[in-house]
């Protein structure tokens, strides 16, 4: 899919260029100017760079299944609980299939937590953005804005509409938790959510990350993450012997070629088909996703002799583990591999231990506290089971459906004339069809049919929580 850039103007510069009478030809000097070559997106937002779209490493779902998937998360999201408590294996099955890009942002809010957190805390985000922020943790965050997916039109232009909002997102979050501030890692994090959804459900979903999900990774030391490196190294030795032998042989810590996999959940290495479809299964199933993709990536590398003819020392192990082949991170290739790895929140918890174990033995007791890891979106809701009026979806813009007839007067006229009761009457009411909601590109609810083919023109400006849009 692609599409123009529009610049802001003409971009005139002296007297000597000028327009032909009709308009249709900007002259230079006399000559027509050369005009700009097109910038083509693709349908992720990615202008360019190493994660923009490929059939190569993408697979193309039929619009007709992509409108049943649609319909049939609608129906899991306005019945969230019922959906998490009684068929929660459903639930997990289709985000191995993929949550439709349509309602990904909503998912991911519900899947987190974060749709609850924010109801329980309304204002909080806005009382935070309005604060300044500890000028240390500010001035590293605008310095790392434009490292952030520079390609993706969303953030590549300096103190655009993207840079701006991850920057109140990741003050926000020095700001919830100051005793652990900001760390690089996040950046990719809040980046990707703001992808799917405004800045305040990102910032809820980017502290449920880093306290549900993935506790510790971003605290100063790094404890968990490498606690985590050890547990990854573990779990290889059962899933591919010649992997583990040979990063024992050459000394590979893990620490070298995980951190940036799991600290970023695989936003910087994989295409972006790939990441999606790795972050719906994450934020459903927790951290044992992360732990999967790593292990599925290092025996498809390094799990077989003929494959480590070419990397006989360090340096050459390192060099492949930045290079993984693009047939290895196919989304299809890929997430079929992550499912049928046989690896659970067991496996890994039971590891957990014993590293824990041994890293007391040999560093003593951990310096950061961190809470402890909730594997995924049920054990979030068990841990803290919500409120019917938490997860309400709140329209923003209500459009009155075209088939729905005028029901004010009406109804009374009836109830009047024929004698009905007010409860028969509210039963009619409620027979009519309802209103219909329409938000661009995320709707908060049910999108309407009869509005399919209404276009919306996007908004240059940053969009506040309340609009519910998004920038795909």
């Amino acid at each position: 899919m692609a599409r123009t850039e529009q610049g802001n103007g003409l971009g005139l510069r002296g007297s000597a260029e000028k327009l032909t009478d009709d308009g249709s030809e900007l002259e230079v000097n006399g000559s027509a100017a050369i005009p700009e070559p097109e910038i083509q997106v693709d349908k992720y937002g990615f202008t360019g760079g190493a994660q923009q779209y490929s059939a190569d490493t993408a697979e193309e779902i039929p619009t007709e299944v992509l409108r049943q998937r649609e319909a049939k998360w609608l129906e899991m999201l306005n019945s969230w609980d019922k959906w998490m408590a009684k068929k929660h294996k459903k639930v997990r099955e289709r985000c191995q299939k993929g949550i439709p890009p349509s309602l990904r942002g909503r998912a991911w809010l519900y899947l987190t937590g974060a749709k609850v957190k924010r109801e329980q805390n309304q204002g909080k985000f806005q009382e935070l953005d309005s604060q300044p922020g500890d000028p240390k943790w500010v001035d590293i965050i605008e310095r790392d804005l434009h490292r952030q997916f520079p390609f993706h039109e969303m953030f590549a232009a300096r103190g655009g509409h993207g840079q701006q909002d991850l920057s109140r997102v990741l003050k926000a979050y020095t700001l919830h938790r100051p005793e652990e501030g900001y760390c690089q890692a996040q950046a990719p994090i809040a980046a990707v959510l703001l992808m799917h959804m405004p800045a305040e459900d990102a910032f809820w979903v980017l502290v449920q990350i880093c306290e549900k999900y993935l506790p510790g990774y971003y605290s100063t030391g790094l404890e968990a993450i490498q606690l985590d490196g050890e547990i990854l190294y573990a779990l290889l030795r059962r899933v591919s012997p010649v992997a583990h032998r040979h990063l024992k042989r050459h000394k590979l810590e893990p620490i070298l070629y995980m951190t940036e996999w799991f600290m970023c959940a695989f936003s910087r290495t994989l295409p972006w088909a790939s990441v999606l479809r790795v972050w719906d299964m994450f934020l459903c199933e927790g951290v044992k996703i992360i732990f999967k993709v790593g292990l599925v990536l290092l025996k498809c590398m390094l799990g077989s002799q003929e494959k480590l003819k070419t990397c006989q020392g360090l340096y050459e192990t390192m060099e492949l583990l930045r290079a993984i082949l693009p047939q290895y991170m196919q989304q299809g290739f890929l997430v079929a591999e992550v499912i049928e790895l046989p690896v659970s929140e067991k496996d890994i918890e039971k590891e957990h231990v014993a590293q824990l174990r041994r890293w007391k033995e040999t560093h003593g007791d951990l310096h950061c506290k961190s809470p402890p890891r909730m594997h995924g979106a049920k054990a979030i809701m068990a841990a803290d089971p919500p409120s019917r009026q938490d997860l309400r979806q709140r329209p923003t813009i209500i459009v009155q459906s075209p088939l729905a007839p005028k029901t004010d007067g009406v109804n009374a006229e009836d109830a009047k004339g024929n004698g009905k009761t007010e409860e028969e009457n509210q039963k009619k009411t409620t027979a009519l069809p309802p209103q219909q909601t329409i938000v661009p590109n995320l709707p908060p609810t049910d999108p309407s049919p009869l509005l399919h083919h209404m276009s919306v023109q996007g908004s240059k400006e940053s969009l506040s929580s309340a609009e519910h849009d998004t920038y795909l």
